[in-house]
């Protein structure tokens, strides 16, 4: 008597349905939360339209997501196992929240919703969920903007920085200048380096964008680490020149130091400071291959 014990219906299709997260509970707890922090997410959208600083923030929770989507097959071949912890994340949150509330602390209240999230995915996906979504979480600090007293204790050594080189290099090339803190006095006009030309904002979409780039373009999760590192002097190296440039472009006509032609010549360098950035990327990259490319190809061929 012949029995068949691998076609039983439908046990294919159970076992598939438990490796499946709970999508549905996922966008329930998904729009609750969303409910919840609306206004502090409202106020997070006004405050990226009023501040070029954070212009980038519109494209933050855009690329974070179409990278989730990407790992939508990696995510569903994990098997959820829900955990607790998620829970006392959603405290912590709900407690963060309504301090931040209370003692208008915006910066309290905005990362609050971040906890939030991942105190609903751990707590319905689990660890296993949570790390495959560690890279897109991470960049939704980026939509965040800097506490206002940070802010000001990296802008103005940004500035006088920035100053400090425009003026040694002025007068390299010959161009009188007097420097007093962030103000250049040239023989045309005087240029005031304030906290929009400090460079945070180039620093902070670069930076942003440094992660994106080692992302796509490099499998190696600590190239993101050594590129996002990187963009730290090549920020600032590329502010420093737009104000010196600036200072060289005002002698020979002073409208080019303001308008149109600063904001452009503010994304030229922003360009530059792009493409330097992938150079870096490359020389990296070289030097890896050069300090690790024969161990690993007497390793294959062994």
């Amino acid at each position: 008597m012949a029995t068949y014990v691998n076609s039983i219906p439908g046990q294919d299709a159970a076992s598939k349905h438990d490796r499946q997260l709970p999508w549905n509970t996922l966008i329930w707890f998904g729009a609750l939360l969303a409910l919840c922090y609306a206004p502090v997410l409202y106020r997070l959208v006004l405050h990226w339209s009023n501040d070029e600083d954070m212009g980038h923030g519109f494209f933050v929770p855009v690329v974070a997501g179409y990278i989730i989507w990407q790992r939508r097959a990696v995510l569903s071949a994990i098997k959820p196992e829900p955990n607790l912890w998620g829970v006392a994340l959603l405290l912590w949150g709900a407690v963060q929240l309504m301090l931040g509330t209370l003692g208008a602390e915006l910066f309290l209240a905005r990362t609050s919703f971040l906890i939030s999230l991942v105190g609903v995915i751990l707590f319905l996906g689990g660890t296993k969920v949570l790390r495959a979504l560690a890279f897109p979480l991470s960049l939704l600090a980026f939509m965040i903007p800097i506490p206002a007293l940070i802010y000001a204790r990296i802008t103005l050594p940004l500035q006088l920085f920035a100053s400090g080189v425009a003026e040694t290099i002025l007068g390299l090339i010959g161009i009188p200048v007097l420097r007093d803190g962030n103000v250049l006095e040239l023989a045309s006009q005087k240029l005031s380096v304030v906290e929009a030309c400090s460079g945070i904002r180039s620093l902070l979409s670069l930076s942003f964008l440094s992660l994106i780039y080692a992302y796509f373009f490099d499998a190696k999760v600590w190239m993101r680490w050594v590129l996002l590192f990187g963009t730290i002097p090549i920020a600032i190296a590329a502010n420093a020149a737009r104000v010196t440039l600036t200072g060289v472009l005002s002698e020979v006509r002073a409208d080019l130091a303001q308008g149109f032609f600063h904001t452009l010549e503010g994304w030229v360098l922003f360009l530059v400071a792009l493409a330097l950035l992938v150079l870096f990327h490359q020389a990296v990259n070289w030097v890896y291959r050069l300090l690790y490319g024969k161990t690993t190809e007497v390793s294959q061929a062994v």
